[in-house]
């Protein structure tokens, strides 16, 4: 038995994060208190509260969509595409010269593991910047006809689980375009979105081209439904989407939907097992499951899923559960106290279903929303954990024998935002991708993602691609 080595604590300091006392609302390129309640945001490791949050209220939405449209049909509206660039190039340097304070921020107000928000949110948030500051003045050749104009003003709405990065990812591309933006970051987690509010007003952004309103979910809804937007961009729930959807239906207000998500990642019997495990455990287990393109579901090939199944758990037993500001950490907390009872919810039904539970032995905090990384085996496609998005650490594991029942398996499902496919054969891997009714297909790998690539879903899991070339469509008027 190979031996097991034991990790003394690495700590980061949150003092790095510089919290403020009170953050406020960003309008018209100045912070101001919101018309609405003032909230404590809570750090969901331990419950303590980090800061007060001044929220808005409707006044603050006109103020924001109003100072949007002054904007567009101003001084941002009239810069050349070259100079726009600039002002995206200024903004990623800035993201990278904070990005350690930005890291300590995003895992205190999220609950994820400081190697994942230092790894991957604030590198690709910085990422997204640079890659369409270099889009701004080559729009013309972006295969979507010579001259095109930006849609205008955008109401764009992010979730909890990727605060920056979702922000960024949908900033990028439309001020690349030349369109101006009122930006509503989750309740639960506004603070990161409310510091790129501060990075916009460094970089001298024009009053306006960015509003940040940090608010609830009535604050989400009044700002779709405003009649001096031209578009919105949501992702999020696909219960929510739907609403959005019949807000804005027959207004003419364009629209962008990325939702839930069930994916599918599948392991053949030729795939490298060691390196399916960490993909798999990458697929489910990063960012404690809260990914909509999370490889929730597990399909393995009959003869090989015992073994797959084994050196799983084998896997699970040395993820470090814990402390998100820990280097060490694994998985970190669930981002709030409504998640965690979803995710037990779900798990307590599998269960009840008839379907096998693991876990590994793992000491949970006292304090905190915390969920062990957790299997279910021996799972039905009828199972409501095979068919509800859970949004958290938990994988079903079902089998297949042909690669034909395979897709039927994958395919079955009202999502299609993403899958994996894990084999050598290169032919099977095309031959597998042609037929996924999924927005991304990964081969052998999982929950990788570049600036320079779309992504999006089909049916319940929306539509519309953010990232690469496509991600410019939706912001410009062709």
């Amino acid at each position: 038995m190979a031996p097991r080595f034991e990790y003394a604590p690495a700590p980061e300091s949150r003092d790095i994060a510089r919290l403020k006392p009170s953050y406020q609302i960003f309008v018209d390129g100045a912070f101001r208190d919101g018309s609405g309640e003032s909230i404590k945001t809570i750090n969901p490791a331990d419950e303590t509260p980090l800061a007060e949050v001044s929220e808005a209220g409707p006044s603050d939405v006109d103020d924001a969509v109003d100072s949007a449209r002054r904007a567009f049909d101003g001084v941002w509206g009239r810069l050349p595409g070259r100079e726009r660039g600039k002002y995206l190039f200024r903004i990623a340097r800035a993201i990278q010269e904070r990005a350690r304070e930005l890291a300590v921020l995003e895992s205190l107000d999220n609950g994820k593991p400081i190697r994942e928000s230092r790894d991957v949110d604030i590198p690709l948030a910085a990422a997204h910047f640079f890659y369409y500051a270099g889009w701004a003045d080559k729009l013309s050749h972006a295969g979507f006809g010579a001259g095109p104009r930006p849609v205008g003003v955008a109401g764009q709405v992010i979730p909890w689980n990727f605060p920056l990065l979702m922000a960024s990812w949908k900033l990028a591309p439309a001020l690349a375009c030349g369109n101006t933006v009122v930006l509503k970051p989750a309740e639960t987690t506004p603070l990161s979105a409310l510091v790129l509010a501060e990075i916009l007003a460094a970089a001298d952004l024009p009053p306006g081209v960015v509003n940040v309103l940090a608010g609830g979910p009535a604050i989400g809804a009044a700002l779709v439904a405003h009649e001096g937007l031209d578009k919105v961009a949501f992702t999020g729930s696909t219960e929510v989407g739907r609403t959005i959807q019949r807000t804005l239906a027959g207004t003419g207000r364009r629209l962008t939907l990325e939702l839930g998500g069930k994916a599918a990642n599948i392991v053949f019997d030729d795939a490298p097992i060691d390196q399916a495990v960490e993909g798999i455990v990458n697929g489910i287990f990063f960012n404690q499951g809260q990914v909509c393109c999370a490889g929730s579901r597990l399909l393995v090939q009959e003869s090989v899923a015992d073994e797959i199944v084994t050196a799983l758990q084998r896997r699970l037993s040395t993820l470090r559960v814990g402390d998100p500001l820990d280097k060490n950490t694994d998985v970190g907390a669930i981002n709030s106290a409504a998640q965690l009872a979803k995710i037990r919810e779900l798990s307590q039904s599998g269960e009840q279903e008839g379907a096998r539970r693991w876990s590994p032995d793992c000491d949970l905090p006292d304090r905190g929303y915390w969920f062990a990384p957790t299997i279910f085996t021996d799972v039905s496609p009828a199972n409501r954990i095979a068919r509800e998005e859970i949004f958290g650490p938990v994988l079903s594991v079902l089998t297949f024998r042909t690669p034909a029942e395979a897709v039927e398996k994958a395919n079955n499902t009202p999502y299609g935002l993403s899958a994996g496919v894990w084999t050598e054969k290169g032919s099977r891997i095309l031959w597998m991708a042609q037929r996924l009714r999924a927005g991304v297909v990964w081969a052998n790998t999982f929950n990788r993602f570049d600036p320079t690539a779309p992504f999006g879903g089909y049916k319940e899991s929306g539509f519309g691609r953010e990232g690469g070339r496509h991600g410019l469509e939706a912001y410009l008027d062709v």
